[in-house]
């Protein structure tokens, strides 16, 4: 078995996220070697030519395109390969497309790497992370998606915007199914630490359950309107799985709604969704409880039923 080069990262897929991913992780200098893998080895030694002429003014790596053999040693192995998500076309319309391409991606990575973590980008992310962990037989620890952390993000980001305060300030998380389903765990959202509906009517806003129907219902829709103005989302992501390859690397225990396989977890088990979950270098070592509302709580189990369905028709 090929000892893991800790900074050495994989990516499978060269589309618009892995090749946005694959920049954002040369300007992280998270990594010194990174072998990118495409479906067309053109586009991936076109994509690994092209980042690699900007290393003169970021951190030495050596990127370049390979095959799944390159990948035995790799620390992290991002897999974006998939269908792109069409304007007018949900997550889960994309479902029965991409559980095809993981049939034959994910093997190839388990025939080369069982030590690695292998981390999922490509959408429906719950559904292939689910697929992704039956189809390789990794430790379920080690396998996990991008889940909700950029729609987290985003909710950070609008709550920022809404109240004028910096969004790294906001404490909150979308949970569940990244997709239509998604829930905003408002019970549970503080601005370092102060109670949402205080730090509202500090700053001057009163209707408080019109404006949060308001952030969630855009958050949600935040990916379908990207969509429809230049066709696909990728720079978002990019910087969510930077974000993610940076609790694994320095092993930070970072907290952060990836999306993994949950065990009696709010009495939910065998699907995969987002929940808050300590992320280091071993991959996911916990999930975090949260406070629930009745309400949120009945909307995550209706969330789970709804990817279970899914992941039943397609996984038997």
């Amino acid at each position: 078995m090929n000892k893991i080069n800790s900074r050495k990262a994989a990516i499978i897929g060269c589309g618009f996220v892995g090749s946005a991913s694959a920049f954002a992780l040369m300007e992280s200098g998270l990594f010194s070697e990174m072998v990118l893998i495409d479906a067309d080895r053109n586009k991936a030694e076109g994509e690994a030519l092209d980042i690699s002429h900007g290393l003169p003014f970021a951190k030495p790596m050596q990127i370049y395109a390979g095959e799944y053999s390159d990948i035995a040693d790799a620390a992290v192995i991002i897999v974006t390969a998939g269908a792109g998500q069409k304007p007018g076309e949900t997550r889960l319309d994309l479902v029965k497309k991409n559980v095809g391409i993981f049939k034959s991606v994910i093997p190839e990575i388990a025939r080369y790497n069982q030590d690695g973590i292998l981390l999922i980008v490509a959408n429906p992310v719950d559904i292939l992370t689910y697929a992704a962990a039956k189809l390789s037989g990794f430790p379920p620890e080690r396998v996990f998606g991008s889940g909700t952390v950029l729609d987290t993000a985003r909710l950070k980001y609008l709550l920022g915007e809404h109240l004028g305060v910096d969004n790294r300030s906001v404490h909150a998380f979308i949970i569940g199914e990244h997709g239509d389903s998604e829930i905003a765990a408002w019970s549970s959202a503080t601005v370092s630490g102060v109670p949402l509906n205080s730090i509202c009517e500090m700053r001057g806003h009163f209707n408080h359950q019109a404006s949060m129907d308001k952030i969630a219902e855009d958050v949600k829709n935040s990916a379908y309107h990207i969509i429809e103005k230049k066709k696909a989302t990728y720079y978002g992501i990019a910087m969510s799985v930077k974000r993610i390859c940076e609790a694994i690397v320095r092993d930070e225990k970072s907290i952060l709604p990836v999306s993994s396989i949950q065990f009696n977890n709010h009495g939910i088990s065998d699907i995969a969704l987002s929940m808050p979950a300590i992320v280091g270098k071993n991959g996911v070592e916990t999930v975090v409880p949260i406070n629930l509302s009745p309400q949120e709580e009945a909307d995550l189990q209706k969330s789970a039923a709804t990817l279970k369905a899914i992941a039943d028709e397609i996984l038997p």
